[in-house]
């Protein structure tokens, strides 16, 4: 059966479950409309897109790349000196890595070796019920801790909702923010793919970033006070540099805090980390055609191509064979939002920076926190202008 045909059926299944009765009819012809719809895009793609672009090149080239990071990160971006930054963000996280790795299997030959130890010998949850319970007590024990001491939470804003996500999605876990009247939570969904031992490492951080601190302060807190932002700026003129910048300065923050003592979340952390690095170096690196620094341990010298592009970041991740194809794929056809993460991050310390800076002895991080996370979304030129000035 062709992919649309089960997506139609699936969609037309699911209405059936939860549409009111009244709208039957209606709620049905609508899900065949979008079936026909996504078979035509499908013909369109395979018979007219295709053929057309066979013998194009993967990448974008510079010119192309800077348009797109304008897009996605709000910023007319020095290429260079991001992809700079990238390499200067891999060598530091990978001297911490091997610390790390050394407290966990001494003499570990690299970090990643030390990681595959930790899927079979470190700690794990049993059970994928048991694991919704963990993630969200791990939620919950963030904002007791947090709430008064470096945020000011709204009582909406407190709840949120671990769930497991449904089959038939995405890999990677997600948010999805509250409702306009909070009727409806923010939820976490973890995707367990069939799975129901999960190793722990990779999880804390993850639902920092996903969940508290992470997306969930930051969107909620948006929906808390849409009123005093334009509808446009609190939901779809989303910046996605802003919003997974914060949410990587916010695993940053728990690190900086000392929520991440223990050696394999850290560890897991750390490796977090250097995925948004490894992405910052070999999405520019490719498209912009740039050459592999001197000082790196990886083919010096050369030139990227999407090629040593798998096979660095292979090297460089706990993650397996297909997700690292996957991951390449984004990056060829989405070119410059994967580096928002660790740019996005960057922003947002560089603007705490400079508001300490200019508040001295005064400053107090709850307020700014707050205040920050009241402004809506912004580029990340305009995000390091307004979180100096709060």
């Amino acid at each position: 059966m062709d992919g649309h045909r089960r997506f139609g059926s699936r969609l037309v299944r699911g209405l059936r479950l939860r549409r009111p009765e009244a709208l039957r009819a209606e709620l049905e012809q609508a899900a065949r409309t979008a079936n026909a719809a996504l078979g035509e895009l499908r013909d369109w793609m395979r018979d007219v897109y295709v053929p057309a672009v066979q013998g194009a090149p993967d990448t974008v080239g510079r010119e192309r790349y800077a348009r797109w990071a304008r897009y996605y990160n709000g910023t007319d971006l020095d290429l260079d000196e991001a992809y700079a930054y990238g390499w200067a963000e891999y060598h530091r996280l990978l001297a911490e890595m091997r610390q790390e790795a050394e407290r966990i299997l001494p003499g570990a030959a690299t970090p990643w070796v030390a990681l595959a130890h930790l899927d079979e010998h470190g700690r794990h949850i049993e059970g994928v019920e048991e694991l919704r319970d963990w993630l969200q007590g791990l939620m919950d024990q963030a904002i007791d801790a947090l709430d008064g001491t470096h945020f000011e939470l709204a009582e909406p804003v407190r709840k949120v909702e671990s769930c497991v996500a449904p089959p038939g999605g995405a890999a990677a876990p997600y948010y999805t923010p509250p409702s306009e009247d909070f009727s409806r939570p923010g939820r976490t969904w973890l995707p367990t793919m069939g799975l129901t031992r999960f190793p722990v490492y990779d999880l804390v951080s993850t639902w920092y970033h996903e969940g508290v601190p992470g997306h969930h302060l930051q969107l909620a807190q948006w929906t808390y006070v849409v009123k005093d932002l334009s509808r446009y700026q609190a939901t779809v003129g989303m910046v996605s540099a802003n919003a997974e910048g914060w949410a990587l300065y916010a695993e940053r923050l728990m690190d900086e805090l000392g929520f991440l003592t223990d050696a394999e979340q850290r560890l897991g952390y750390l490796d977090a980390q250097m995925l948004r690095a490894v992405r910052v170096i070999i999405d520019i690196g490719m498209h912009a055609e740039l050459e592999i620094p001197a000082d790196s341990p990886f083919r010096p010298g050369e030139r990227w191509t999407p090629e040593l592009a798998e096979e660095f970041f292979n090297a460089h991740s706990s993650r397996p064979g297909d997700y690292v194809a996957s991951e390449l794929t984004r990056y060829l056809s989405i070119p410059g939002q994967a580096i928002g993460y660790k740019l996005g991050e960057r922003a947002w310390l560089l603007g705490r920076e400079r508001a300490r800076a200019r508040h001295g002895d005064a400053f107090d991080l709850k307020s700014w926190h707050m205040a920050a996370l009241s402004q809506g979304s912004l580029g990340l030129d305009d995000l390091v202008d307004e979180l100096a000035r709060l």
